[in-house]
């Protein structure tokens, strides 16, 4: 069987739940249009869903995580499924996963909507990894590069796999 880049950038993130002590069960997730091949149903009443960025851009430094419609759609079927959704984010060429809730991305992606004053096709999810500090995800504001819309998430480095379990 071929392995796929996700196959591999998932499996990082996965195995790492299935190292944690709470961790008890792991199943794809099986949404209204088939099995997804980004979700995954942690401990019956967890969803994860996965997402990888294979290196930062040249310019600014950012590991740049698209969203499309049909994405939040499917996590949205997931948030309606599930007691609890985060969203692993894979850094590969920093080999680090940087975990934000779901609410956190929905906030996010409703900022950007009220700065555009209309809904997008995609939405670019950013994070930096400032040396030293925890993950910094943000959005730009609409139309203007290198500007930052609100405050950035701040996520801690090591928060990953613990906080999908509390």
């Amino acid at each position: 069987m071929k392995i796929d880049d996700d196959h591999m950038y998932h499996g990082a993130a996965l195995i790492q739940i299935a190292e944690d002590p709470q961790f008890t069960a792991i199943n794809s997730f099986k949404l209204a249009a088939g099995v997804s091949r980004s979700a995954y149903r942690i401990n019956d009443d967890i969803g994860v869903y996965l997402k990888y960025a294979s290196k930062p851009t040249p310019a600014f430094r950012e590991y740049g995580f698209t969203f499309q419609k049909q994405h939040l759609a499917e996590l949205e079927e997931i948030a309606k499924a599930t007691t609890n959704v985060f969203v692993a984010l894979v850094c590969v060429k920093a080999r680090q996963i940087c975990c934000v809730r779901y609410s956190d991305l929905t906030k996010m992606v409703e900022a950007r909507k009220n700065a555009k004053g209309a809904a997008e096709d995609q939405y670019l999810i950013l994070i930096t990894l400032p040396a030293g500090k925890s993950f910094r995800v943000y959005v730009n504001k609409p139309g203007v590069k290198k500007t930052m819309l609100g405050k950035a998430l701040v996520v801690s480095r090591n928060d990953f796999p613990s906080v999908v379990f509390t």
